[in-house]
């Protein structure tokens, strides 16, 4: 089993920056595939990124290509989403969860945090 935690949420205006992190612990040697996802009220939670082990594959939603960037250090065994460029759109809470690599849907994924809440302001 993996836990996992997620940190950097926050109120920011429409066009800022802010860096979220998952910090994991316990079962690490499993954590293959690490994605990014977000729950908006009343809509169902949403794939944003997914990086594998060696950071040679990512995989970005749509929606976030060419803003978001997610990476990982396995050595402090974190992984990270870069947002830039915010929308009132991407207003969530926001999850990280370790699964399968290159998993899209939320079925790919077993572990989950309890998640980060990023407001954008316009």
């Amino acid at each position: 089993q993996v836990q996992l935690v997620e940190s950097g949420g926050g109120l920011v205006q429409a066009g800022g920056s802010l860096r979220l992190s998952c910090a994991a612990s316990g079962r690490t040697a499993s954590m293959s595939g690490m994605g990014w996802f977000r729950q908006a009220p009343g809509k169902a939670r949403e794939f944003v990124a997914t990086i594998n082990w060696s950071s040679t594959s990512r995989l970005y939603a749509a929606s976030v290509k060419g803003r978001f960037t997610i990476s990982r250090d396995n050595a402090k065994n974190t992984v990270y989403l870069q947002m830039n460029g915010l929308k009132p759109d991407d207003t969530a809470v926001y999850y990280c969860a370790n699964g399968r690599a290159r998993g899209l849907r939320v079925a790919d994924y077993d572990n989950w945090g309890q998640g980060t809440q990023v407001t954008v302001s316009s």
